[in-house]
């Protein structure tokens, strides 16, 4: 999730390695054999639990029908400083915009869309012939990335997944790096999944932050769902979570006021005995 961002193709800032070329689209065969079935039980699209979070309304409705107004709630709740996040709902339920577009010509597959949401960036992937599935907890976003022509799993990041240790582009896009309020954890566990030298790509919040919070998501009428852990990070405090996973940073990158930063695993190599070491040190 992230923030209200406005801007044009124009916009765009290199910092790093320009965009790669888009994909070339591949055979209908080659995608469907890396993307699996959702053959685990989570992964039908089941009515909610009482309480889950990301599943209940008001974001589900907001999910189904594309429009918010929808809101982050910081809790507790005081007046002492800004409560209510912006979440853009509209934006993530409507196509590719040139932020997005900048990181889909990054994207090798197989692509992993960690908190997938409404499905746009899987979607687009599937349509240029990328290899790609979307994960996220909320039934209301697996059946709308499903609706849209993308494959996706009702599943947590921590849920054991498809293809770990093997895909070859990771997303953490729209503030996802804040799952679970734990960024470190969170670009640990994405270690596990992408392959050695594989890519993450992440977006960070416009604003220099640093910050872990319970939030609750809420529309304009004050309908809630249940509290969980979020927490929002800025370029500087991303890439210190990424340094302190062994993520190497390759490419960053803003697009209307979105920062994003492009993340390699690094590959094991040979020491002087031929064993494997990480690149960073340590055994293999």
């Amino acid at each position: 999730m992230s923030g209200t961002a406005t801007g044009t193709d124009s916009a765009v800032t290199e910092l790093a390695t320009p965009d790669a070329a888009v994909p070339r689209p591949q055979s209908r065969a080659a995608r469907t054999a890396w993307v699996p079935a959702p053959t685990h039980p989570s992964d039908r699209i089941r009515p909610a639990e009482p309480g889950e979070a990301w599943t209940d309304d008001p974001y589900a409705a907001a999910v189904r029908t594309g429009r918010g107004p929808l809101y982050l709630r910081r809790l507790p709740d005081t007046a002492q400083e800004p409560q209510r996040l912006p979440l853009d709902i509209e934006r993530w339920c409507s196509p590719p915009d040139a932020g997005d577009k900048s990181v889909l010509r990054r994207c090798t597959g197989p692509v992993l869309d960690v908190g997938c949401g409404p499905g746009r960036l899987v979607s687009a992937l599937s349509v240029l012939g990328v290899p790609a599935l979307g994960v996220d907890i909320s039934p209301a976003a697996v059946a709308r990335t499903r609706r849209q022509g993308g494959a996706a799993v009702r599943r947590s990041a921590y849920d054991r997944l498809p293809g770990e240790g093997r895909w070859s582009t990771a997303l953490l896009m729209d503030g996802n790096v804040g799952i679970g309020g734990d960024p470190v954890a969170l670009l640990g566990r994405m270690t596990e999944l992408v392959a050695p030298g594989g890519c993450l790509l992440a977006e960070a919040a416009p604003q220099d932050v640093d910050d872990r919070f319970t939030a609750r998501v809420e529309d304009a009428r004050g309908r809630y769902g249940r509290p969980f852990p979020w927490a929002r990070l800025g370029p500087t405090a991303l890439l210190y979570a990424a340094d302190a996973t062994g993520w190497i940073l390759t490419g960053r990158w803003t697009v209307g006021g979105r920062p994003f930063v492009e993340l390699r695993r690094p590959k094991p190599e040979r020491d002087d005995t031929g064993h494997m070491a990480a690149r960073r040190g340590g055994d293999g």
